[in-house]
């Protein structure tokens, strides 16, 4: 049965309207997404089908082009869409912590990081540049690298930094394997960038790792 035939305080976006987006289902927030069902089935269903396939709305959420443009009912605008969904969400979330709490503490920092690099099938080196008060000024991935590794450049690292004029940095990169270990290469990167920025007086805070849901802090842990 066609969405537009039930009842009015069932359909997802009267209930958006009406209720809030908090109300509504992951599959009913999907259906919004997608637009419309296809053949024989509403965007509802269409949503819920999908949600079983992967198994959990992360895992669809994060599943590559080739997986979703396999799904019945998927082409490429839908999966442009979702795209675009996550990102607004990542950047939303970033432009807020521009004017929010203070990154000086590993917890602050680690949330932020948990939400940009979490789910990444590739490892990516990224700086969140601060102010004086350690307030975000920007955030950038510098190193884009594959599954078990990126290349680090200090030159580059420095160049952007003092492009941002920040007093101090938060380096941070994920390990898609979700191990948190840093290994004797992340430890030597991390002296080398620390002494590199130390010359332009910019203070390294912290370098986090980011696994799967968790976080490693080089500063919790002693090493910088």
């Amino acid at each position: 049965m066609s969405i537009r035939h039930w009842p009015i305080s069932e359909r997802p976006r009267e209930k958006v309207l009406e209720r809030g987006a908090q109300a509504l289902s992951d599959a009913e927030l999907l259906a919004l997404l997608l637009g419309s069902g296809s053949r024989g089935r509403s965007a509802v269903e269409l949503a819920r089908a999908l949600l079983t396939e992967f198994g959990s709305l992360r895992e669809l959420l994060n599943a590559d082009r080739p997986r979703w443009l396999g799904q019945h009912g998927i082409g490429p605008a839908r999966y442009a869409a979702m795209q675009a969904a996550v990102e607004l969400a990542r950047r939303y979330f970033r432009q807020g912590m521009r004017i929010g709490p203070v990154l000086d503490a590993p917890g602050a920092a680690r949330a932020f990081l948990l939400a940009q690099l979490r789910d990444r099938p590739y490892e990516v080196f990224c700086c969140l540049y601060l102010d004086k008060r350690h307030r975000l000024v920007g955030f950038e991935e510098l190193f884009r690298g594959t599954i078990d590794g990126a290349g680090v450049h200090p030159r580059e690292v420095l160049r952007q930094t003092l492009l941002h004029n920040a007093a101090a940095v938060i380096l941070a990169h994920n390990h898609p394997s979700g191990v948190l270990e840093p290994s004797q290469a992340d430890e030597f990167i991390t002296r080398r960038l620390r002494d590199a920025l130390a010359l332009v007086d910019v203070r390294v805070l912290d370098h986090i790792i980011v696994g799967d849901g968790h976080c490693f802090s080089f500063s919790e842990h002693g090493l910088i």
